[in-house]
């Protein structure tokens, strides 16, 4: 199956994949091939995927996914490869943005969440 990644900013993944795991909003997504027709929202998290007997990931930031005719197209707000990742500076964004939770308002409270998310993502992304 075809997986194609992109940002605002540029193509990040053309690729062909034997199995690709989405970080959806309720929860990460297996698609195989095959796999129904389907647009979901996706969450920040992981998305890997599988060539042969490789398993590549990326952090991904929100976006959306198509999965139709063996072709998954993401489109995402941010998508980084292990290379792209500082893990100091990610770790850094993490301890800043749990530090920020005690004093969260409603209206705040998301947002750091989502950014404590992207650091774990981009930490566990580059270890690996």
């Amino acid at each position: 199956m075809k997986l194609v990644v992109v940002t605002p900013e540029r193509k990040v993944v053309e690729a062909e994949a034997d199995e690709v795991a989405l970080p959806g909003v309720l929860g990460y997504l297996g698609i195989l091939p095959g796999h129904a027709p389907l647009i979901t929202q996706l969450a920040t998290g992981i998305l890997s995927y599988r060539q042969g007997g490789t398993e590549k990931r990326l952090a991904l930031s929100a976006g959306f996914a198509e999965i139709a005719d063996d072709r998954v197209s993401v489109l995402a707000d941010l998508a980084e490869e292990p290379g792209q990742i500082d893990p100091a500076a990610a770790e850094r964004d993490r301890v800043s943005a749990e530090a920020e939770l005690p004093t969260a308002t409603p209206d705040t409270l998301e947002e750091i969440r989502t950014r404590i998310a992207l650091a774990e993502a981009r930490l566990e992304v580059a270890r690996r």
